[in-house]
């Protein structure tokens, strides 16, 4: 079974015994132990580090900013998820600035947890590699981004969907003056207009309904570090000029407060859509863009950047291979194929393709799919032609083909743990093994 570790820190007994149920239910295997001292204990015992680590804000013998600061005096780079009852936001915020990934206010519901263990070990993975081009053009920005990240003017950053603008965005961090602060991101495209205001500014409890503890907003979180407005084309126009006061002033107050917030974040933008185009149609308005694009970064797509593509195809390979427990290497016909496809998707849409491949090693379903000249079913059984198909097989094959997108869909969301997929799905472990083996061929299931 493909499991990830955690290492649980907190003084609460029946709280540790609560999330090691609720992980082992997931399939993770879990450590606990009670304070700071006893979490720098196991890390440097020289037993298997952890994947993630769970730490409460408030322990017998330390706070989360002490614990936090004692992990990187170690050089511990694992990522940490802070957990925090009512009434200790304050320390949140400042242990997030520190180095913490994600937070949780307890109590939280249990697939909240599972989703925040996902969201940082994603980031952790995407971003433990660096910047990865051989192409002139990408190495000419990266260059200009050295050159203006130490100052604190907003950056926006163009491209479509999945060329890599976080990627960017996170270089001018790391190569700022605030690299030890936070790098908090914001998807202005994933919430709708309420949802996305308390995102970033926050709200005091009885803002609304629901609302049962304050809680700090991305702005706050980002205080001191670097904020990403990513999809910024995405946002509401009553929400733009409230984000256009906060640039301007540096102050804003949360949902339900009166208290003025003065925040230091230095803001980067991201869109992949044409926000020229935007403002033209009153979409997007014309004083915050200006506000923006002080440095503008406009990023080629995937397509204009094919020798970039061996060198993507290895670096996420290496990415995920512990992760997966894999051993397969990228066929080399697998590659020239990656090679010629033009990836509508970009870089995402390949290392979907990589982590798809490292968790089912079958290249001849991955080459169907990207060579318009093959097909699932012409490599998984014999050829038919068009005359000789019925409307009724027609409809099989498409039906064949949804399945196994959808199944490998979900082995990848859980990693290759099969009988986690299976239950997804509603269909036995068997029957999962059995369209394993249909697809992929015996031996090779065997030897999965």
């Amino acid at each position: 079974m493909n499991t990830q570790s955690v290492l649980l820190v907190d003084d609460d007994r029946s709280f540790r015994d609560y999330v090691t149920t609720l992980l082992h239910s997931k399939g993770h295997s879990v450590d606990a132990v009670e304070d700071g001292h006893q979490l720098i204990a196991r890390l440097l015992s020289g037993q298997p580090l952890p994947s993630v680590i769970l730490l409460d804000v408030l322990l017998p013998d330390n706070d989360g900013i002490q614990v936090m600061e004692k992990l990187k005096t170690a050089g511990v780079g694992i990522p940490v998820i802070m957990l925090s009852g009512v009434g200790h936001v304050r320390t949140v915020v400042d242990a997030m600035k520190t180095g913490a990934c994600d937070f949780l206010m307890k109590p939280f519901d249990d697939d909240a947890l599972e989703l925040a263990i996902h969201k940082v070990l994603d980031h952790a993975a995407e971003t433990s590699g660096g910047f990865v081009t051989l192409n002139p053009k990408m190495r000419r920005l990266a260059e200009i981004i050295k050159r203006v990240a130490h100052t604190d003017v907003p950056i926006l950053i163009a491209g479509e969907s999945g060329v890599g603008k976080e990627v960017m965005a996170r270089h001018a961090h790391l190569h700022s003056g605030r690299q030890d602060q936070a790098f908090v991101k914001v998807n202005c495209a994933a919430l709708p207009h309420e949802l996305l205001e308390s995102e970033l500014f926050g709200y005091e409890r009885g803002a609304f309904t629901g609302a049962n503890t304050d809680k700090p907003g991305k702005f706050e979180l980002a205080d001191g570090g670097t904020l990403l407005l990513d999809e910024i084309g995405e946002m509401s126009p009553l929400l733009q000029a409230k984000l256009l006061h906060v640039l301007q002033d540096g102050t804003f107050s949360r949902l339900g407060g009166r208290k003025t917030i003065k925040v230091d974040a230095r803001i980067i933008a991201a869109t992949n859509i044409n926000i020229e185009d935007a403002v033209a149609k009153g979409k997007f308005r014309e004083d915050l863009y200006f506000r923006l694009n002080v440095i503008r970064i406009d990023l080629p797509p995937l397509r204009e950047r094919k020798e970039d593509i061996p060198l993507l195809s290895r670096h996420f390979i290496d990415t995920y291979r512990e992760r997966y427990n894999a051993t397969s290497e990228l066929p080399q016909d697998l590659l020239n194929c990656f090679v010629e496809y033009n990836w509508p998707g970009n870089i995402r849409q390949l290392e979907n393709y990589i982590k798809r491949f490292m968790v089912l090693p079958d290249h001849h379903a991955l080459f169907s799919e990207l060579n318009p000249k093959t097909s699932v079913a012409n490599i998984s059984q014999p050829k038919a032609s068009v005359p000789d198909l019925s409307l009724l097989g027609v409809g099989a094959i498409a039906a064949e083909r949804a399945e196994q997108e959808l199944v490998y869909r979900v082995l990848e969301e859980t990693r290759g743990n099969r009988k986690q997929a299976a239950r997804r799905m509603s269909i036995s472990y068997k029957a999962l093994l059995n369209k394993l083996k249909r697809w992929k061929g015996t031996e090779e299931v065997k030897a999965a």
